[in-house]
This record gives structure tokens, sequence and C-alpha cells, in this order.
């Protein structure tokens, strides 16, 4: 334990450095690292809500949108299961949660009645006295669908706030139809508003060959949906039939055609081939691309498009594309949503506690470095010296992963103080015992780090164990103490086992002492 190698001497030297460049960015002014490169310095701790203030949403989910767009569902589901068995609808009609018909053919009812069984819309299904069937969707396929929607809200609105997941977001499910949204250091609530309550819905229709004219009436199976303003308020007649939606789509980018700002996208494989047989089917007729229940773009399918995926052209600003593409790629909400509460956090309350955690942690960090000294002397000073690393390394990382530092992970620091001299405590009061029992300092110092290495790593292993389970169940602030607690395990196991013993091993080979002093 004694012979340290140079390998092991650099990696703890650089390790320190990078700890103290990738800190300094939360000491400094902001303006020294304002043009540092990717990869580089520069990265500051984001403070949660309750450091530097937010916005705190509370939203409605209206599930009983999504409840009745089962039954729309379930008759255009209906209309072409109909239609690919060569007969005609007769008095078909949505009844609340359910849909009545009659077939011109009644020898096929049967057969069309064991193909509804046999899909996924989870229905009970009746023969009618007069005639016909009563195909009704059941208590359990509604609940489950319910819990879909929210479950998939909660997905999506954490996609659309956070798409790369860096942030420590709050968004959790309260009672049965509402969400709790909070936002650390919103700076725009309005914009966040807005980017929560647009639905995001796309879906692909064929466009009726008449063109819409007003006063006319509708086709049967049909939508009339207006335009965008960049449609020129024209109107379409749209299939009710959703031909291809956009679940499908595994990704979309804003992009740039003709200098236009244009949105690529691409379906995934299911979505690809599905799309390939709507525009084979339909080669010359229009394809609407509707969003939110309006029409973006409307083009003529000249040929069959096979490839997967194709482009969004409008009157977009390259703004609305980016916003657009972010919208398509975190997916359509699956109902609409609704503001009951909201509340911005202002800064004042976090200036108050990020001021009341800093005494605390300078208070405990002053006050483990005297006791360290009191009790060990200089090797208690160069423990104090590894507290400083652990400290600087903690920030560093915290930096780079851009964790989110909220009021309990201040209190996860603070007790990391005390952990990271801990594990010296343990190996000290062996490097006193091994002297007390007469070895050598070098003996004395070998035995010590050896017999306690076992105890170090069990301690800590079963608090961090704690701590990754406080991460993975918790949410909120609860997280944000178990990042820091985690990260403060790791940095003094390290400190505590290499840099203390680096610096040790130094003054030792350096000193040459007969005695230790602790």
């Amino acid at each position: 334990m004694i012979n340290i190698s140079i390998f092991q001497r650099v990696t703890v030297a650089v390790i320190c450095i990078l700890g103290v460049l990738y800190s300094l960015p939360n000491i400094l002014p902001k303006n020294i690292f304002q043009s540092s490169p990717e990869g580089l310095p520069g990265k500051t701790i984001n403070l949660g809500l309750d450091l530097q203030g937010g916005l705190h949403l509370l939203m409605k989910v209206e599930t009983d949108v999504a409840v009745e767009e089962m039954v729309g569902n379930l008759e255009g589901a209906i209309r072409q299961i109909i239609r690919d068995e060569k007969v005609f609808p007769k008095g078909l009609k949505s009844v609340g949660m359910a849909i009545e018909f009659d077939v011109s053919d009644n020898s096929k009812l049967e057969q069309i009645r064991e193909v509804i069984y046999q899909s996924e819309f989870g229905t009970d299904i009746d023969y009618l006295e007069a005639g016909g069937l009563r195909v009704e969707i059941n208590k359990e396929a509604i609940v489950k669908r319910r819990t879909d929607v929210i479950q998939q809200a909660l997905k999506i609105i954490r996609l659309r706030l956070d798409p790369d997941g860096t942030k420590e977001l709050t968004v959790q499910q309260q009672g049965i139809d509402r969400i709790l949204v909070q936002v650390p250091g919103a700076d725009d609530p309005e914009e966040i508003k807005r980017l929560l309550s647009t639905t995001a819905k796309l879906t692909f229709h064929i466009v009726h060959p008449q063109v819409f004219q007003r006063g006319q009436r509708k086709p049967a199976g049909y939508l009339d949906l207006p335009g965008t303003k960049s449609e020129g308020g024209q109107r379409y007649w749209v299939r009710r039939l959703i031909d291809v939606g956009g679940d499908r789509l595994v990704d979309a980018q804003p992009s740039f055609e003709q200098n236009r700002p244009v949105i690529s996208f691409r379906f995934d494989t299911a979505g690809a081939q599905k799309f390939g047989r709507v525009t084979t089917r339909n080669v010359g007729r229009l394809l609407a691309i509707v969003l939110d229940n309006e029409v973006i773009s409307a083009p003529r399918v000249n040929e069959p498009i096979t490839g997967g995926s194709g482009i969004i052209t409008g009157q977009f600003t390259v703004e609305e594309t980016q916003e657009l593409a972010l919208l398509l790629r975190a997916g359509a909400l699956p109902a609409p949503m609704s503001f009951l509460e909201e509340r911005t956090v202002g800064p004042g309350l976090g200036a108050d506690s990020v001021e009341a955690g800093k005494y605390a942690s300078l208070l405990g960090l002053v006050l483990v470095v005297i006791f360290m000294v009191v009790v060990y002397g200089r090797f208690g000073l160069i423990a104090d010296v590894a507290l400083l690393f652990n400290i600087t390394i903690i920030f560093a990382l915290l930096s780079v992963l851009q964790a989110t530092l909220t009021l309990p992970g201040i209190a996860g620091i603070v007790l990391t103080m005390g952990m990271a001299v801990d594990a010296n405590v343990l190996i000290f009061e062996r490097i006193r015992e091994e002297t007390l029992g007469g070895r050598s300092p070098i003996n004395a110092i070998e035995a010590g780090y050896r017999r306690a290495l076992t105890t170090i790593i069990d301690s800590n292993l079963t608090t961090l164990i704690a701590a990754v389970l406080l991460f993975a169940f918790g949410s909120g602030p609860i997280k944000g103490f178990a990042v820091t607690l985690s990260i403060g395990i790791l940095t003094s196991m390290f400190t505590a086992i290499m840099v203390t013993r680096l610096l040790i091993v130094f003054w030792v080979k350096r000193s040459r002492p007969q005695t230790l002093p602790i």
C-alpha cells in the first residue's frame, strides 16, 4: 500500500486538477467562460426550483376527450371492416360508447362480428332485435385508456421540457387526472405553457377527390378540416379514418429545401410500410398532413413513397420548424390539457436558501477541519486538504453532468463532508493502533490502510445502495439529495483512499520520521 506507482500518482493529480478547473465556473464570473469550447470548463451547476425559483404548474388531462376518440376510432375501423367484406353499411351510428349498424348482406354479419371480436378495441358485441350489431366499448378498455393517457402524457411532457434528460424537473401524477410540473429557472412561463398546451397530434389523411365547396354536403366518412394560414384558408374534406398516424414517427428534424425552412420526418418500419401502401394506392390524389385538426400541408402524391421518410412544407419560420420538430419527436399528447394552477416562485426565497446552505456548509467545513487537526495533528491537516479536493470534485461532477442542485442536495453535500473524513478516521485509528503496537512508521501506515480498506468499502457501499434506491424511487428534491449523496460517497472514497495516502506517503518519504505524529 505504501508504494504508489507513477500511473496512480499521475491519475490522482489529473483528477484533482480537472476537479479544480471544472468547479471554477461556479465561483468565477460567468463572462470568463462564455467562449469556452465544448468539453472544456464552462458549465455551472443548475439550481433547483427551491434555490433559483421557477414555474409551478398543476394541469388537468382531459381524459374524457381521449375516451370519446375511442368511439370515433371504432367507427372508422368498423367502416373499414365492412368495406373489406364488400358490403354496404346500413344505419351506422354512434350511441354513447357504442356503434350500431346493419349491413346490406346479412349473411356476412357473423363474419364481420368475428373480425371485430378479434380486434384489440376491448368491446362487447350484441345482436340488435331489429337486426344488425351493437358494438360497445367495455369499462375495462375505458379504464385502461384513461391510465395509458396519463402515463403517456407524463412521458411526453418530460420529453418536451427536457429532451436531453439533464434537468431536474418534477413531472408527476396527482390524483386521477392531474399532473404536477415544476420547472426550475423558467424565465419564460408563457413559452412553457404554450409548449405544454400544444397537443401536436400529427396524422395523414387522403383528401376527397371533390374540391371543398361551401354549402355542399360533406361526403360520408370524411371530415371537414380547415387549412392553416399558409394554405390560404382553404378547407378540405379528409378521410375520417387515419391513414398513417404520427405515433409511427421515429424522428423529425428542422431542415431546408430550396432555402425554405421545412421539417423532415422518418417513420419506423411498420409506419414506412403503411405509408408506402397508402401512397401507392392513391397516386394522383392529395395527402393531407394534419396537425391538431388543421391541414398544414396537402401535397399531391405523384409517385409511391416507399422510403419511409418525407418533408412537411409550409410558410414556416426557422423557430417554428425547430419547435414543431421538437413536438413531433416528443410525440403527441394523447388528450388536451388545461391549467388549474400556476405559480411562479421568485428567486428571493431561493437566495435566502442558498445563503443558509452556504453558511451551514462553511460552518460544517470549519468544524470538521478544526476537529481533524486537533485530534490527528499533521495527519488531520492532510485529511482536510483531501476534504477540500473532495468538495471540489463534487462540484465539478455536478457541473459536468448538469445535475440540478436543490436544498436537500446541499444537505447531501454537508453530510458528505462528515462521511469524507469518516474514512480517514478509520484509517488513522488503525495507523495509531499499529504504531502503539510497535510497528515502524512505514509498516504502520501500510497495515493501517490495508486493514481499514475493507471496512471503508463496506460502509460506503451500503450507503451508496440506499442513495441509489432514493434516486430510483424518489422524485424532485429527494432525487437531488440522492445525486449529491451518491457522488459524495464515490469522491470521498477516492480522496480518502488515494489522495490522503498519496500525501502521507509523500510526507513520510521526504521527512522520514522516527515516530508518527498521530
